[in-house]
């Protein structure tokens, strides 16, 4: 069900406090306070805190126990763990809360002003992944989710101080996997039958190329792209090999994968004014995990634990057997990682950010913030009478 890849769904879109209306209800003030960074996410399961809840048809769901259970809250909220997602852990990191899911809004609400999580189990970069799923919000429905808040923004600070805002966010996108997961390599998909994987790895960047540009379009310049895990290690994707091991030619596939969207985020950069964009390396990071997980504190990174391997789904379904500590186990199901797994993950992709100076460590008195992107002021919307 779910893809790996999108091992860090996470986006940061960094703004100033949001200042006191003024007296009468039409004037607005500014402030220079410095504010935790507001979060924009766009993936798939590994990121979606919630928006296939609101999906009545959708078979994507993850809203019963064992999910959650390491939660602060102890039940499931729709997200695909044990615990926190990355992107909830990145989002504490620049001390801001875990932003809400874009299907829990009312266009009205002054919420379309601070973190937006577009992200949707069963999602990929193409159309027709996950569509057994029935109902989920593939990656073209997740821009044009943003499209709609960036319209609310414009309704309630107006159009200026809406594009600004756009133009200084940082969108992480976490997708791709489930494109190989749920498509190319079910027997029952026909993108597997009539492409060869060079031809398939092709259609993939014509459609990002497609789907990035018109993210530009809408005013985004910063993007960090989550480049796909070692798919062939996840314990769905093993089960499947005669002797318990990765499979070679599937992490071939998300190694060549990386290397084509890396070329395509650089000639997007070299076409289109202002753009940045990036790729995270969440290949090395979560291979690293597999490969010696007891230096990061783990007993297992081959198996799920709650034993779900080899079951339809590969989800925790409440008659699962939990493992006795769940802070051994790398993986949570057969295609997640562990809450302790995601800290991990987001520890090395912050560091990550912050070596490669995309990221400016806060200082005690203010958040991080991510180089090159503006310190715009935010406007607050008028008060109501």
């Amino acid at each position: 069900m779910a893809a790996f890849a999108a091992v860090v769904a996470i986006a940061v879109l960094v703004l100033a406090t949001v200042a006191d209306a003024a007296s009468t209800p039409a004037a607005a003030a500014t402030t220079t306070t410095k504010s935790p960074p507001v979060i924009y996410i766009f993936g798939d399961s590994m990121s979606d805190v919630g928006n296939n809840n609101y999906l009545l048809l959708s078979l994507a769901k993850c809203n019963y126990p064992w999910y959650g259970i390491d939660y602060k809250t102890g039940y499931p909220t729709g997200r695909f763990t044990n615990g926190r997602t990355i992107g909830d852990i990145m989002a504490a990191k620049f001390g801001a809360p875990p932003p809400v899911p874009f299907l829990s809004l009312y266009m009205t609400d002054d919420e379309v002003l601070g973190g937006v999580n577009f992200a949707s189990g069963g999602a990929g970069l193409l159309n027709e992944t996950g569509i057994y799923f029935v109902q989920y919000l593939s990656f073209d429905n997740q821009i044009s989710s943003f499209e709609q808040i960036k319209n609310a923004m414009v309704a309630k600070i107006g159009k200026k101080a809406a594009e600004e805002t756009v133009n200084g966010a940082i969108f992480q996108i976490g997708l791709g996997s489930n494109d190989y997961v749920n498509n190319f390599l079910r027997p029952f998909m026909a993108d597997g039958i009539v492409y060869t994987h060079d031809e398939f790895i092709g259609l993939l960047m014509e459609t990002m190329d497609r789907q990035l540009t018109r993210l530009y379009d809408l005013g985004a310049r910063h993007i960090w792209f989550s480049g796909l895990a070692p798919l062939g290690c996840i314990p769905s994707q093993r089960v499947l090999s005669d002797d318990g091991e990765c499979l070679d030619d599937v992490n071939a596939y998300a190694l060549q994968f990386n290397a084509a969207a890396r070329n395509l985020l650089e000639g997007l950069n070299a076409k289109l004014p202002g753009a940045r964009m990036s790729l995270s390396d969440c290949y090395s990071i979560v291979m690293e995990l597999i490969d010696h997980p007891q230096k990061y504190g783990f007993k297992t990174s081959h198996t799920s634990c709650c034993d779900v391997d080899t079951t339809v789904g590969g989800l925790c379904l409440p008659t699962a057997q939990l493992c006795a500590d769940r802070k051994d186990f790398v993986f949570w199901d057969a295609y997640h990682t562990s809450d302790a797994a995601n800290q991990i993950i987001a520890d090395r992709l912050f560091a990550e950010m912050v070596g490669t100076g995309a990221v400016a460590p806060g200082n005690g008195t203010s958040p991080p913030r991510v180089v090159g992107a503006p310190a715009p002021t935010r406007v607050a919307p008028p008060r109501k009478p």
